[in-house]
């Protein structure tokens, strides 16, 4: 194996270049920013932020506990952004050999059949390569900047679970989410109603030992970005949000405000009326449309919600097949796996969703 498939990902928007390279087991991940000159960087604040999407010693998450120091490489003197910012993790925490049962037996739901088509013998499938939410962590960093200068400007970006396999919790959709304090959420398992907590984590820890896993629904909360941000088509909020969430690994379903529910709505229903508020503002009665219309912030909060697939590494027995020998076979994977992963991507969104909005503010 010479792992010399292409270990970059780039992001071009109207304003920033996001470029994400390295692999799950290459000896650093990390990112390059270009668009972000003149911004500050509180430092440990950024950690803090890393330290929310990083393992924890929870049942469910895996054992593999990487540090996620943030090293800035470039592009910082300390005060200011300049240039093009670069910063890395440096992986400590492989184990590669973990891996070489799937060499030439792909994991069901993971990319390995398809990168193996695409990339031949080149393609590094340890950890799931580059394809591996492990690079969940270069996006944070540059999330986390960008979280850090909306915040300046008063905006504002919380996600939380909702819904853990099949246990459902509180929603933006039946919550007055403009009263919420999120920072009063746990950090690690931020819920909007704590009552229910017990019996989501009893659903990941049933999946667990069970050798299996369980998906769930994140949401999403942005407050505070002025009327008029977004464009129409290609650039519109939704569409701009949306290519930055789905690049996140496990994503596979997005909608906004309302959703999918708007389709057994009729118009009278569906449709935010206007009014006047106490201190001139124009406002909607209701948000069904997530905070956009024509593209563009309307000045509610910007709603929406993501579906998290369960975690594809389980140790149940699986059907595959053999590359090699071209023949079926069944496939138990080894090594350390999340059995949920929805509370780590949390944060996740929030980076990505950041990236999204800093570069719609023209």
């Amino acid at each position: 194996m010479n792992f010399n498939d292409k270990q970059f990902s780039v992001f071009q928007g109207r304003k920033l270049k996001v470029e994400i390279y390295g692999a799950s087991h290459a000896p650093k991940i990390g990112v390059k920013v270009d668009g972000l000159d003149g911004e500050t960087i509180d430092q440990i604040k950024l950690q803090e932020f890393m330290e929310r999407r990083r393992a924890k010693k929870a049942a469910y998450s895996t054992k593999r506990l990487e540090g996620d120091k943030v090293i800035i490489e470039s592009g910082f003197d300390g005060e200011k952004i300049s240039g093009k910012f670069e910063a890395a993790i440096f992986n400590t925490e492989q184990r590669s050999a973990d891996y070489n049962n799937v060499v030439k037996t792909p994991r069901p739901a993971h990319a390995d059949l398809f990168a193996w088509s695409k990339y031949g013998d080149g393609f590094d499938y340890r950890g799931g390569g580059k394809f591996s939410g492990r690079m969940t962590a270069p996006m944070c960093i540059a999330g986390g900047i960008c979280k850090q200068a909306l915040e300046k400007k008063g905006i504002k970006i919380n996600a939380y679970i909702s819904q853990i396999g099949a246990v459902k919790g509180k929603s933006y959709i039946d919550t007055d989410i403009e009263s919420v304090d999120f920072t009063a959420l746990d950090k690690n398992f931020p819920l909007l109603d704590e009552s229910v907590k017990e019996e989501m984590t009893a659903e990941i820890e049933s999946a667990r030992l069970e050798g299996d896993s369980v998906g769930g629904i994140i949401e999403c909360v942005i407050t505070g970005v002025p009327v008029g941000a977004g464009e129409y088509m290609f650039d519109s909020l939704e569409s701009v949000i949306s290519q930055l969430v789905y690049a996140v690994p496990a994503v596979k379903g997005i909608e906004f405000g309302s959703g999918f529910m708007l389709s057994a709505m009729r118009g009278s229903k569906a449709n935010d009326g206007f009014f006047i508020d106490d201190s001139g503002a124009i406002k909607t009665l209701t948000n069904n449309n997530g905070g956009i219309n024509g593209g563009m912030a309307n000045g509610m909060p910007i709603t929406f919600r993501v579906a998290i697939k369960p975690t594809p590494s389980i140790s149940i027995e699986q059907n595959t097949v053999d590359l090699t020998e071209k023949k079926n076979v069944k496939l138990k994977i080894a090594g350390r796996h999340d059995s949920c992963i929805t509370p780590r991507a949390v944060p996740v969104i929030e980076a990505v969703s950041a990236i999204a909005i800093y570069d719609s503010l023209l």
